[in-house]
């Protein structure tokens, strides 16, 4: 693959930034055909839909920020002669070509692309058939970047196939894929594991899990609580699950206190046989398979706890590997939960809604990975490249 010069990458961002920002009303037109032809019944997916002011705004901060970024591509890792006089030098190197299936959200348009791009891959972006008209027009607005600045428009390419049709591509695809990463719910990501004949980086799948040990600071619980389940419903750090410990003082108070703040935000409460004693006019878990979903909505598990062990046991085997906090004023239980909770990111007495990659100082993210393979969490410009090995001899040859 040809290695662009950071400059000339650069010079396609400036450009991309004057666009979009002199485009702005037409994206936010095409965007309102999207809108008005989407049913608003999944207001998670209509949230992710939506391109306004703020939107375009963010879009163009996004691109600015990675601008700023150094450019990750031939970044020296090691360099080391051996005995034998054999040098051997290791550096960081482009993926090649990667393409992100995602559901929504018109600004992966942008922050994917622009992260790709800046990280000298060439990408295949695949939307979903609800943000068609946003994205095309955002597509256009990455060719005349491209081609301003004399690039060829296949460096950035939004992909206009359907279902059977990415089937297809993925089984079969016409150029070399080296990595594919799906943004979005269970359904999509089964769906390109099972037909993906590359490397498939897993992103976007919450299901968090938060435990109120019984030494925690109940208006500290009560507060992160209501932030990470209700400041924004449509994204994967979202709470679903919370754990209370029995043992805490007040148990039933708080429990019923807690009962009402959700209510009172309108957050729907599934609880377990054991909560429900106390909180009788809950809805009782329907069944096992609750304990997997990923709400994407003011829905809320509470259940009750008996200790940190059992805890992470079952947050480990129920979570989506993404976010999971435990509330404690107690460092080394606090320890001994962010050690062995087996997630991309574990919080102490903070909010999951941090799991984000401006959040945590990566800047804009391709997705949130929850692989271990090859790098977990926001997946930052940093992320987006493998590494290569340059051996330099003189005639050497192994004995």
């Amino acid at each position: 693959m040809q290695l662009l010069d950071s400059t000339i990458k650069d010079k396609v961002l400036d450009s991309m930034m004057k666009i979009i920002d002199r485009e702005r009303s037409n994206i936010i037109a095409e965007n309102k055909k999207d809108l008005d032809a989407f049913n608003k019944d999944d207001q998670a997916l209509y949230d992710r839909l939506v391109v306004n002011e703020a939107k375009v705004d963010g879009m163009i901060q996004a691109i600015k920020e990675v601008k700023e970024q150094d450019d990750p591509v031939g970044k020296e890792i090691s360099d080391r002669t051996l005995d034998s006089g054999l040098k051997i030098i290791n550096k960081t190197a482009p993926f090649g070509t990667i393409m992100i299936i995602y559901e929504s959200r018109p600004d992966v348009t942008i922050e994917a692309a622009v992260l790709a791009f800046k990280a000298n891959n060439k990408i295949f972006l695949k939307g979903g058939k609800e943000a068609k008209n946003s994205n095309i027009i955002l597509e256009k607005c990455w060719h005349e970047a491209l081609e301003e600045n004399g690039l060829a428009k296949d460096w950035i390419e939004l992909m206009h196939t359907n279902r059977t049709e990415t089937q297809e591509f993925l089984q079969n695809p016409p150029v070399q894929l080296d990595l594919i990463v799906p943004r979005g719910g269970e359904r999509l990501i089964q769906f390109v594991k099972d037909h993906a004949k590359c490397a498939v980086l897993v992103s976007g799948r919450g299901n968090n899990f938060l435990y109120v040990a019984e030494d925690a600071d109940w208006e500290k619980a009560v507060k992160v609580i209501f932030n990470a389940k209700t400041d924004k419903i449509s994204g994967c750090n979202a709470l679903d699950k919370v754990f209370i410990d029995k043992n805490i003082p007040a148990y039933e108070s708080k429990l019923k206190e807690l009962q009402t703040v959700l209510k009172e935000a309108n957050v729907k409460i599934l609880v377990d046989e054991k909560v429900s004693a106390t909180l009788s006019n809950e809805e009782k878990i329907p069944s096992e398979d609750t304990w997997y979903e990923e709400f994407l909505a003011l829905k809320i598990v509470l259940a009750e706890a008996d200790g940190i062990d059992g805890v992470i046991e079952k947050i480990n085997q129920y979570s989506g590997g993404h976010s999971a906090c435990i509330i404690t004023e107690d460092k080394d239980k606090a320890a001994k939960f962010m050690e062995q909770i087996d997630s991309a990111a574990v919080y102490h007495n903070a909010s999951t809604r941090f799991t984000d990659g401006g959040q945590m100082g990566v800047g804009a993210e391709l997705a949130i990975s929850t692989d271990k393979l090859h790098h977990r969490g926001p997946l930052g410009l940093k992320q987006l490249v493998t590494n290569k090995y340059y051996v330099y001899g003189d005639g050497h040859v192994r004995v």
